[in-house]
């Protein structure tokens, strides 16, 4: 981490305002120099004068403030904006993300947003309803597909009393991603990192298929920070409700027999293979042409679905790493080593699927990278942490199997 590197701190109104002090430590930890700019509603939590502590740097609290003279309080947003290597709000609430979504500039805070050029990072924290509501969705996606980083915030009790997303995700995980993104990681540059996620779908009938409940967070994390790390990125994706990254190679496909297909076609290409998907083990042997009726008991005669792992593993070109994937009911190393020697692969990321408010269907993980000679445990964090932790494996990973040749 550069000793140079500029961390602008936006601190928003809310009761994880007082972590936003933990953060400033994190940072200044890793070398860097933070200034923090703190909206109205935030004063009601935390003192200026905390920040201005720790910092040693005034703290920017309004556009008005007119105490450095006239001019100098009229361009101040403006000066900081260009200061600032990266801009990390945190907490960001619900307003303040409406408010950067539809370009209002009422405050300090927005107005540098609208003025600097330098990337960035928020990590939402509000009640559970209010960050599930359909025009904060929407507005963080208007975000997102700007470019911004969003850290996703975490699950558990919030200071409200009810439980559920919204506590300000970890310390560590906000650090990181802002980090990442004043000073991009180069490590995969000159990889094509071929990812797939999503769950596929199996037809039963026109209208009725066999599925699972993988929502594909995790294989566009990995896209998305694959990308930023200098891969070229090819995603291949079952169904989703996600926005691929902007810059990846992006092929929709339903069923496994697609996926397989398009993995293979692709993957001659390939110097990096990150198998993240869901894919169905068995298909219905016999689709029906016409939609089922509910006359009665139905039996489905099912079929095993192609081993893409073992197929991919089976054509590789030499070189080529190959990332699999073991969802299991607990931290079961065995059985994902045993997967990994059944299947080829030279590592398999193993996630616990039995808790709830990670692996499926949610915005965190928990999960163990390992190889036949190593165990790597990644923690439970957010997906977007997790897909970093383990790309960080790669490096290492590509330089064993060097050795290994």
């Amino acid at each position: 981490m550069p000793k140079s590197s500029h961390v602008l701190l936006g601190v928003c109104g809310g009761i994880a305002a007082y972590k936003s002090a933990e953060l400033v430590r994190e940072f200044q930890r890793r070398g860097a120099e933070v200034r923090v700019i703190m909206t109205r509603a935030a004063q009601e939590f935390v003192r200026p004068l905390t920040f201005a502590s720790l910092t040693g740097h005034k703290v920017f609290t309004s556009l008005w403030d007119t105490s450095g003279g006239h001019d100098a309080a009229v361009i101040e947003h403006i000066a900081e904006a260009q200061w600032a290597d990266v801009l990390v709000i945190a907490p960001a609430t619900a307003h303040t993300i409406a408010k950067l979504a539809h370009g209002l500039a009422d405050d300090f805070l927005s107005a540098a947003y609208l003025a600097t050029t330098a990337p960035l990072v928020l990590a939402p924290a509000m009640n559970v309803n209010m960050l599930n509501h359909a025009a904060t969705r929407a507005n963080l996606l208007v975000l997102e597909q700007r470019g911004h980083r969003i850290v996703s915030p975490g699950s558990g009790y919030l200071a409200c009393g009810m439980t559920g997303d919204g506590r300000l995700a970890d310390t560590e995980a906000i650090v990181r991603a802002s980090l990442e993104q004043a000073n991009p990681p180069s490590d995969l540059a000159g990889e094509t990192v071929l990812i797939t996620a999503g769950g596929t779908r199996e037809p039963i009938d026109p209208v009725r298929f066999l599925g699972n409940r993988s929502s594909g967070r995790m294989g566009y994390a990995l896209a998305a920070a694959a990308e930023r790390r200098g891969a070229r990125v090819i995603l291949i994706s079952a169904t989703t409700a996600l926005t691929p990254p902007a810059r990846c190679e992006f092929l929709p496909v339903e069923t496994a027999e697609d996926m397989h297909a398009a993995v293979l076609y692709r993957l001659p290409e390939a110097t990096v293979v990150i198998k993240a998907a869901a894919v169905a083990d068995f298909r219905v042997r016999q689709v029906a042409s016409t939609k089922l009726h509910r006359d009665g008991p139905l039996t489905l005669e099912l079929e095993p679905t192609e081993d893409i792992v073992r197929s991919v593993a089976e054509h590789r070109r030499s070189g080529t790493l190959v990332i699999a994937f073991a969802a299991e009911m607990g931290m079961d190393t065995a059985r994902a080593r045993e997967k990994l020697r059944g299947k080829g692969a030279d590592a398999i990321v193993l996630n616990d699927i039995s808790r709830e408010g990670i692996g499926f269907d949610s915005d965190r993980n928990a999960a163990v990278f390992l190889t036949d000679e190593a165990e790597v445990h990644l923690g439970e964090s957010s997906k977007e942490e997790i897909a970093s932790r383990i790309l960080d494996q790669v490096p290492a990973l590509r330089t064993h199997h060097l050795l290994a040749q």
